[in-house]
């Protein structure tokens, strides 16, 4: 049997993370050969989330700094040593557990070693997703997909899957405390010569007040973008791979000034 570790990154989702939690497909994930743990990451809820999650069955972890990018990295370390493989997903119940089997599907059959779920590959009901947040989606997907060279179709998904040995390598890569922290995994994954592919997924109206920011946060996310087109892992022994010519060398000068008219200190 392989050990998969869901991850839950939450901030006051009372609302919607017991449906979560006991929503994966536990006999299913079985009848497949994995043994499921849920891991929710409690980011400083005021509402009572980590209750209602460890209630539902889930194993809870406290990060006291706000920010998705901050619970997410709690997640990773916070990972069981026996584990194989990782998904991640939101608490809101925007995302369905029982699709689950299909993200860890490519991963156990040796297809690739990350998968993204793809809400607009996929079936998006109506009203859970805004008309700009949709546009800004499919703008950032179509630049990265072109900028590094990847076979992705919804680069801020909040679904994901890996195996333990992708984010052991990623992890200490990571510096995004908020909602940038989807385009720094995607980016910098396809920098360390990770094959990311995309299945389709449903995504459904949230349960609960959504803490995203759509113009400050897209531009942090646009930011992280330009930032990641200049990095390389800290370790030049790691494969990375090139950007097309003309995208590799934007002067660092340049991503400096950009990053400070937009205030993105925390995603240094």
């Amino acid at each position: 049997m392989k050990k998969v570790t869901a991850i839950i990154p939450c901030y006051n989702e009372a609302q919607g993370i017991a449906a979560v939690v006991k929503s994966f497909p536990r006999r299913q994930l079985k009848k497949h050969g994995y043994l499921l743990e849920v891991l929710v990451v409690d980011n400083n809820s005021t509402d009572g989330t980590a209750a209602a999650a460890e209630a539902a069955g889930a194993r809870v972890v406290y990060e006291p700094q706000k920010g998705k990018g901050n619970a997410i990295r709690t997640g990773f370390k916070s990972l069981s040593p026996d584990t194989d493989y990782v998904v991640m997903l939101d608490g809101d119940d925007t995302y369905r557990p029982q699709e689950a089997v299909r993200l860890l599907e490519p991963l156990s059959s040796g297809f690739c070693n990350v998968i993204i779920g793809s809400r607009l590959g996929g079936r998006i009901s109506d009203g859970s997703m805004k008309t700009l947040n949709r546009l800004g989606n499919w703008t950032y997907s179509h630049l990265v997909r072109y900028a590094f060279r990847v076979n992705v179709t919804d680069v801020l998904t909040g679904y994901f899957a890996w195996t333990k040995e992708v984010v052991d390598e990623l992890q200490p890569h990571l510096r995004s405390q908020g909602f940038a922290i989807e385009m720094e995994m995607i980016t910098k994954m396809a920098r360390l010569g990770h094959e990311i592919y995309s299945v389709p997924i449903s995504y459904h109206s949230r349960a609960g007040t959504s803490s995203l920011r759509p113009v400050q946060d897209g531009m942090r996310i646009l930011f992280m973008f330009v930032k990641s087109l200049a990095w390389k892992p800290a370790d030049l022994s790691l494969p990375a791979k090139p950007a097309p010519r003309g995208l590799a060398d934007v002067p660092r000068r340049f991503v400096m000034t950009f990053g400070e008219k937009i205030g993105t200190k925390e995603e240094d």
